[in-house]
């Protein structure tokens, strides 16, 4: 296949660009900057200058493509419900591109917007919050939008991923500590957050995209739930700072645009995922990645 990617020179982007090209697929890597044009050529792919900005240059890169997977998204939390409202955009225009045809598109979410219930285990076929208590839930409703008018679709809903470099939250919630000086976990530091290592999750892009299963969501999860306590503690022994616990009420002024995400307890299951594609995670668990980060 030939297929589409908007974030291709990112985290995740990146790994699902060798993955693919390493099965035999070719991969289309949507560019804006030149300094990312050199990478995506040395990993084999071939590049497509635009931007999610510019609507048209995403369709001119589905027209050239068997298939679309969909990475890009602004990360900038300042103003995550206008970058949430923009995938929206992004996703509607992708749809419309692939309209009449059944070459499939692959768009990604998270899995918080299937955790309805705190500590309750999020599934691929459970019940989603809507936008207006989750921003990020508009990428899935557009999702469903463009599934309406016959586009093949699906959903591939991720943890924190990672590696011994980047791992989602985690990074930021590690700066802060370091700006801190202390790691901290709030109350018991039960709350969990699902987790798996970038190849896997590479992976995982891979058999989506060569299934193409219609109206599908996938959970990339290879630990169902880490707790806030163990990452401090990892983190408190990496970077030789104290570890402590602080109160609810104590959370939003420690972690500020992070407290929302920090005091959640959200598990997810991948148990559907894997029974459908097959899929069994080999890489190393998100404590052992970051008892090895980088960089220190």
């Amino acid at each position: 296949m030939r297929i589409f990617i908007t974030g291709a020179s990112g985290f995740i982007g990146s790994a699902v660009v060798k993955e693919l090209i390493s099965a035999g697929h070719q991969v289309l890597g949507l560019c804006r900057s030149d300094d990312k044009v050199a990478a995506l050529e040395a990993a084999g792919a071939q590049v497509h200058r635009g931007s999610l900005e510019d609507l048209g240059s995403l369709k001119s890169g589905v027209a050239q493509a068997d298939g679309v997977i969909h990475l890009a998204f602004n990360h900038d939390f300042s103003k995550f419900v206008a970058n949430c409202e923009d995938d929206r955009r992004v996703i509607q225009a992708l749809g419309e591109a692939l309209a009449g045809s059944d070459r499939p598109l692959i768009i990604t979410s998270g899995v918080g917007i299937a955790s309805t219930v705190p500590g309750q285990l999020a599934t691929e076929d459970g019940a989603v919050v809507t936008s207006a208590q989750i921003p990020r839930a508009a990428s899935e409703e557009a999702a469903n939008a463009v599934a309406a008018t016959g586009v093949n679709v699906s959903v591939m809903r991720l943890p924190q991923v990672h590696d011994t470099v980047r791992q989602g939250l985690v990074s930021p919630v590690i700066e802060l500590y370091r700006e801190k000086g202390v790691c901290a976990y709030i109350a018991d530091g039960k709350n969990r957050w699902p987790a798996a290592h970038i190849l896997d999750v590479a992976r995982l892009y891979r058999l989506a995209i060569e299934k193409a299963e219609p109206g599908t969501r996938y959970h990339a999860v290879a630990e169902e739930g880490v707790s806030q306590r163990e990452i401090a503690e990892v983190l408190g022994t990496r970077l030789g700072l104290p570890v402590k616990s602080i109160s609810a009420q104590e959370a939003q002024g420690f972690f500020g645009w992070l407290a929302r995400f920090t005091a959640h307890d959200m598990p997810a299951s991948s148990a559907i995922t894997r029974k459908t594609l097959g899929w069994e995670p080999v890489g190393p668990g998100l404590l052992a990645d970051l008892a090895q980060l980088e960089g220190f």
